[in-house]
């Protein structure tokens, strides 16, 4: 299996479904002649051609609002949104429109696209670049939301976003781009929507996470290990639907959780995680369940303190040897 990096994962799916498919099209800012600000689609026009491959103008609601429209129409449109930051200039267009039309025409209309956007913090781009909005999305009926954390999941979510007939946001964090990791060469590999995975296994605690925040767990149970503790750490992969049974059967196991979120705390996901694993895991939990989350205040430039803003392996492990410590 070869070994590429997310953003080659990335571009690859891309490219896979384009072949596969003649209705797959593709448009944002920059992703043509620059072939994407990250470089996720490079290639892409030389391949496929500007009928297939659009730059926009810096319109985000446009963007959004053409897919919607071109979705209706038979075609299956991949928008690209330079962040997710700006993604706030298409909320109209996401929620009242995108999320809603299937069933305000009693399903006789699917949407079959794509809104892929790079998101969260770490790079010093300030309070205005540098956010998590994903409990924005899966807040929103309507609306699936995937989240990869590897270059595989990167792949197979991709693909299968194309091919879902529902409107899928797909976030991909900036600081993954670079990352590497095996990814499976058929191009009928499929990563299915709503699916959790257990990344390594345990038996004290569980670890639940998702994107960058599923690579800094696996970091901390690693580190862990060397203190005789075992993490089993689940990674959500999906934020919409969320696959309960998943993270709920390794609490079960575990008896205990705590739940990794980059995006902030007050009504974060991770307080819907907590809940969900309370109300399925009553009778078997051993403490109650801990939360690592951003902090509750707009992102600083200073690196030091952007770092103290967003959780970090050695906040993750803490809050595991905090849990274990305590006697319930």
């Amino acid at each position: 299996m070869p070994e590429m990096t997310y953003r080659d994962a990335l571009n690859l799916a891309l490219k896979e479904e384009m072949r596969r498919d003649p209705s797959v099209v593709t448009w944002g800012e920059d992703v043509a002649l620059y072939e994407g600000s990250f470089k996720v689609t490079r290639g892409l026009l030389a391949e496929f051609g500007e009928e297939r491959v659009k730059d926009t103008p810096i319109s985000e609601n446009t963007i959004v609002g053409v897919a919607i429209g071109a979705a209706m129409g038979g075609l299956r449109p991949v928008a690209e949104l330079m962040t997710v930051n700006f993604a706030l200039l298409a909320m109209d267009q996401l929620v009242n429109h995108m999320a809603k039309i299937s069933s305000m025409f009693g399903g006789q209309v699917h949407l079959p696209m794509v809104v892929r956007t790079p998101g969260g913090g770490g790079s010093q781009l300030a309070a205005q670049h540098s956010q998590s909005l994903e409990t924005y999305f899966m807040h929103c009926p309507g609306i699936r939301v995937a989240v990869p954390a590897t270059p595989a999941d990167a792949k197979g979510l991709l693909k299968s976003a194309i091919r879902d007939n529902n409107p899928v946001v797909f976030l991909e964090h900036e600081l993954l781009y670079n990352s590497k990791g095996e990814v499976p060469e058929d191009p009928e590999f499929l990563v299915p929507l709503g699916r959790a995975e257990v990344k390594r296994p345990g038996s004290d605690v569980t670890i639940v996470a998702y994107s960058r925040m599923t690579v800094l767990a696996l970091q901390a149970a690693a580190e862990l290990e060397k203190e005789q503790i075992s993490c089993e750490v689940v990674d959500l992969r999906t934020l919409s639907p969320l696959d309960d049974a998943t993270f709920i059967a390794s609490v079960q196991k575990t008896g205990r959780a705590v739940v990794v979120e980059e995006c902030w705390r007050t009504a974060g996901l991770g307080a819907e995680i907590a809940f969900r694993i309370h109300a399925g895991c009553f009778d078997t939990l051993r403490a109650p369940v801990q939360r690592v989350s951003g902090l509750d205040v707009p992102m600083p430039y200073s690196r030091k303190l952007e770092r103290l803003c967003i959780p970090q392996v050695e906040t993750i492990a803490a809050a595991v040897r905090e849990l274990l410590s305590k006697k319930y």
